[in-house]
């Protein structure tokens, strides 16, 4: 049988009784995806109708569902708490991505690390795995790591991440997010705001950006883009995040490939996550 790629959608007069589950989350599923374990999850179901719930008309909102020491806090103590918020497609996530959030833990010394998938992304639509499928393999990445927590976010835009965040974690808890370098240039761009200059200015008052390099864009590069004079006044909420040569060309997209393929993923991506998608 010729192997439908992920990237493809799924035509809806074909669905049968035994194809029910590659449907779910409004989605469709290659002949490759309804091989993997995230089908069987008990958790699957649930964040289908979780993403069908986020309304993107609404209020900005965030559901965690797996949550760490802070998310459970109900009430701050007036302690300040570092939080450090990985919001990406994880499609799948990979072991660059792994690397990145647990360097920054270790370095900027976050006290929780919290993996945000977004319903709505500001520049991609949703192929590949399902939304619901890309959840399950982070509560499961997440699962052996006390410190990290994940959520489901309605927005994409950072500032409408932080008005729902806020109403989650008590009000002195700093937010960081952790982001690449190509995502550093488009917070600066005007394109992403109603009003550019009053929501860019309340968004760096109310968090910082920890920004890894990439293959074509080393930590020199990070500190020039911030020298500029357009982004020099935001450069003191800017940090760097050298990841080693060897995360440089890791991508979700050869990952999607391989399983298209039917090659081995183990070196791209953490053991827990290659057991749910091999």
């Amino acid at each position: 049988m010729q192997r439908m790629p992920l990237t493809q959608a799924c035509p809806l007069h074909r669905i049968t009784p035994s194809h029910r589950l590659a449907y779910r989350n409004r989605f469709c599923v290659s002949p490759i995806q309804s091989k993997m374990k995230f089908l069987n999850s008990p958790d699957y179901e649930r964040f289908a109708r979780l993403f069908e719930a986020l309304d993107l008309a609404g209020l900005p909102r965030i559901e965690i569902v797996q949550a760490g020491a802070l998310a459970k806090r109900a009430s701050g103590n007036g302690e300040i708490k570092r939080l450090g918020i990985f919001s990406g497609s994880f499609n799948p996530i990979t072991v660059a991505h792994a690397a990145m959030a647990e360097q920054a833990v270790a370095q900027f010394q976050l006290d929780e690390l919290l993996l945000l998938l977004a319903k709505a992304n500001v520049d991609k639509g949703v192929f590949g795995l399902p939304l619901a499928a890309r959840l399950v393999t982070l509560k499961r990445y997440a699962e052996s790591r006390p410190g990290f927590s994940v959520g489901a976010s309605s927005h994409g835009r950072y500032i409408d991440k932080i008005t729902a965040l806020s109403a989650l974690y008590p009000p002195q808890t700093e937010f960081h997010f952790i982001v690449g370098y190509d995502t550093l240039i488009r917070i600066f761009d005007a394109k992403y705001y109603t009003d550019f200059d009053a929501e860019l200015r309340e968004l760096f008052a109310a968090c910082r950006f920890i920004v890894a390099n990439r293959a074509d864009a080393d930590v020199e590069a990070i500190v020039a883009f911030m020298a500029q004079p357009a982004t020099r006044p935001y450069a003191p909420f800017v940090s760097s995040l050298v990841l080693p040569d060897a995360y440089a060309d890791v991508s979700s997209t050869e990952i999607r490939l391989r399983l298209e393929q039917g090659e081995t993923i183990t070196h791209l991506v953490p053991p827990v996550i290659a057991e749910f998608l091999e």
